[in-house]
């Protein structure tokens, strides 16, 4: 009984790293309900316009270029010498926006470059259409037909030809019937643009115009393709996080949801370009997907309520994009800066979020401390190992006691192997004779589950270890383990074909299995044949298994089984238990037992003339 309820807790171990969230995937925001509602003129559903998500005139939403509708792919260099921009310059961000349509289309990374050399190019954000992945942001003014707007063709003029933190830059077009419009853009020194749109109407008659904002994505991403992490639309509405796939939104389908507050946006595993429209106002949320292929595209984007502007008065609204890596602090700062509604949610922090970030916060408080990313992970082990001490102690001395009753156990399957009824009635017998719980050995560890699953969230999402050195051959504890079988360790560097990578193990997954082998000949031996060679089998699942994890995690791991190695060998010690294949330590032989006064004196009954009995 004991070593199924461990193998199960081993089980569920796994089954919560490689497929908590495939067995229980975050819940699909359901397509709307019918409603029937009165709509102003000129807002998106009334007649004479378009709703979001279907085919649209020009200045609004998604709506298509007036230029050639297939280009040939060219380099970041000629795409952006295309149009006139103007360029801006933070700490974190680089880049230019197109005046053409005010598009924000080139956001680079300056402190996050695309592989480990230092001479690799810095990570596109956003990159502009002509190249391989357009990849941009828009913001504008959705109207009745009748009222001219600006559109993607619309070429913007500048107030000056730099953005910069406290420098904002104002785009302005005059539709030539009356109506001027602007577009009021700032930056700070971190990743987050903001956008005021304003309308000067010098007309005899009142307009009512419906802002918005998009984000557009050419081409389907390479993604992580594992369910511990989230990548591809999402957004919270209305207080509800809801994520979606890339591919719900094939064969041009399309989710519609109107909330008041929130975001929406489009995260890959470190960065994400996200809008956040006024918290205090209802938009109407679309997201969709156009076309097949190579030519699919992924469209976010938001309408807001119609602005009703009198004659000779101004009206306009103000928006936000996050473009950029995903820094827990900085996104933390904009929550309670604007006021975002739930912004934090832009990491996936999972299930046990209640648990994954304050284990970040210590993990991030460690790194300032020590300035090393790797020792911090060695040290918050420690201390998680120090808060589970006294359940982890009374696991392995649950253990212990049923290692020392394996002699017993195996003459009760001996005796009664083929009675399995009878045997298991002889075992709880042998357990309460002997005040042990079989079970005892199992909980603390699932107990302790949601805080390894939180923790291993943490190191595999959050982009602060991201290119971070640990010691030796660990440049990067992000990336998997260098030094590999098949590279001699590092020492024979080549390309490893594809068809070679499962056996392409690195050196600390060796180690991990080790330690994982070691910790197993501690712990008590199954009774079943076929449990045991299931149980001697997991070291070489696990390793099999990690071997392409960051580097990070497979240390911490590794680590973890050093600790508790040693936590349960002293106890094992403490209680006697046989240690490996050693036998138990033999009891001392009783005292025996006396019944006169001579066998207790010196000598007793064995002395100069006593008696034998």
């Amino acid at each position: 009984m004991d070593q199924k309820n461990f193998i199960l807790a081993i089980v569920l171990s796994v089954a919560i790293i490689m497929g908590w969230q495939y067995a229980f995937p975050p819940a699909k925001a359901p397509p709307p309900a019918p409603t029937t509602q009165t709509t102003a003129p000129g807002a998106p559903g009334a007649p004479g316009t378009t709703t979001p998500g279907a085919p649209r005139p020009a200045g609004t939403p998604g709506a298509p270029s007036t230029g050639p509708v297939a280009q040939k792919v060219v380099s970041l260099k000629e795409a952006l010498e295309r149009n006139p921009r103007i360029t801006f310059s933070t700490p974190e961000l680089l880049g230019t926006i197109s005046l053409k349509g005010a598009r924000i289309d080139d956001v680079q990374l300056a402190k996050h470059r695309v592989e480990l050399d230092p001479k690799s190019p810095p990570v596109q954000v956003l990159s502009p259409e002509g190249t391989l992945h357009p990849y941009y942001a828009e913001f504008g003014w959705s109207a009745d037909p009748a009222v001219k707007v600006p559109g993607p063709d619309t070429l913007w003029a500048a107030s000056q030809t730099a953005l910069a933190p406290g420098k904002p830059v104002r785009l302005s077009w005059d539709n030539g019937a009356g109506l001027l419009f602007a577009l009021d853009l700032s930056i700070d020194e971190n990743f987050m643009f903001d956008v005021k749109q304003t309308v000067e109407n010098k007309t005899d008659k009142p307009v009512t115009l419906f802002p918005w904002g998009l984000v557009v994505r050419h081409g389907e991403p390479k993604a992580e393709g594992t369910y511990i992490l989230h990548e591809g639309p999402y957004g919270v509405f209305n207080g509800s996080l809801k994520e979606f796939g890339y591919s719900d939104f094939k064969d041009n389908k399309q989710q519609k949801i109107s909330t008041t507050g929130g975001w929406v946006g489009i995260t890959d595993k470190f960065w994400m370009a996200t809008l956040a429209p006024d918290q205090k106002s209802k938009v109407d949320v679309t997201l969709k997907g156009t076309g097949a292929g190579a030519d699919i595209k992924y469209q976010i984007d938001y309408v807001g309520s119609g602005i009703t502007i009198a004659p000779g008065a101004s009206g306009g609204t103000e928006g936000h994009l996050y473009a950029g890596a995903k820094i827990v602090r900085v996104i933390d700062s904009y929550r309670e800066k604007y006021g975002i509604d739930r912004f934090d949610l832009t990491i996936d922090w999972g299930w046990f979020w209640f648990f994954t970030k304050p284990l970040f916060w210590l993990l991030e408080w460690l790194y300032v401390q020590l300035g090393n990313f790797g020792l911090s992970i060695l040290v918050l082990t420690v201390i998680v190992k120090a808060v589970f001490f006294p359940l982890a102690n009374k696991s392995y001395a649950a253990m212990s006691k049923m290692k020392k009753l394996q002699p017993e156990m195996e003459k009760l399957k001996a005796r009664y192997g083929e009675d399995k009824q009878r045997m298991n009635q002889e075992l709880m017998q042998l357990y309460r004779r002997e005040k042990v719980n079989p079970a005892a050995g199992c909980l603390p560890i699932v107990v302790q589950i949601p805080v390894f699953f939180a923790l291993y969230k943490v190191l595999y999402t959050t982009i602060e270890m991201r290119h971070q050195p640990f010691f030796g051959w660990i440049h990067d504890l992000s990336a998997p383990d260098p030094a590999t079988i098949m590279t001699g360790f590092g020492f024979f560097p080549w390309h490893v074909p594809e068809f070679l990578q499962f056996f392409n193990i690195g050196l600390w997954p060796l180690l991990m299995g080790v330690t994982m082998y070691a910790q197993q000949k501690l712990n008590p031996a199954p009774t079943d044949p076929v449990q045991a060679k299931v149980f001697q089998f997991l070291p070489i699942m696990f390793t099999f298994m990690l071997a392409p994890f960051s580097a990070g995690l497979v240390i911490y791991w590794a680590w973890s089984n050093t600790l508790s190695i040693a936590q349960q060998y002293m106890i094992m010690r403490r209680h006697g238990a046989p240690i490996g294949n050693k036998p138990a330590p033999a009891a001392p032989a009783p005292t025996p037992a006396v019944t006169d006064g001579t066998a207790g004196k010196k000598g007793g009954s064995s002395g100069k003339g006593g008696k034998k009995r």
